[in-house]
């Protein structure tokens, strides 16, 4: 099973940008990919865990093992096109 992590802050303009798109993958990857959105200040631990330095950063995971990472804000057919690159 697939994972994908959308680590923000709220006060993240970029962040803001890409609440959207992510709201609309999450209906597209329906049963398909699991969606977690992680506040980077309400989860520090699991924030740092994962080596966040910037944000938006998003995470895939396949099998609760990271697979790629993509930092910043981009449009929701660039995310298409990284996620549907994981799921052949």
């Amino acid at each position: 099973m697939f994972t994908l992590l959308d680590f923000y802050a709220d006060w993240c303009g970029p962040c803001k940008m890409m609440g959207p798109i992510f709201s609309e993958l999450e209906k597209d990857y329906k049963g398909k990919i699991e969606f977690k959105k992680i506040d980077v200040e309400a989860e520090g631990k699991m924030a740092a865990q994962f080596q966040v330095e910037s944000i938006p950063t998003f995470v895939i995971l396949k099998d609760d093992k990271e697979v790629d990472r993509r930092r910043g804000a981009t449009s929701k057919e660039v995310i298409k096109q990284w996620i549907d690159s994981h799921l052949k």
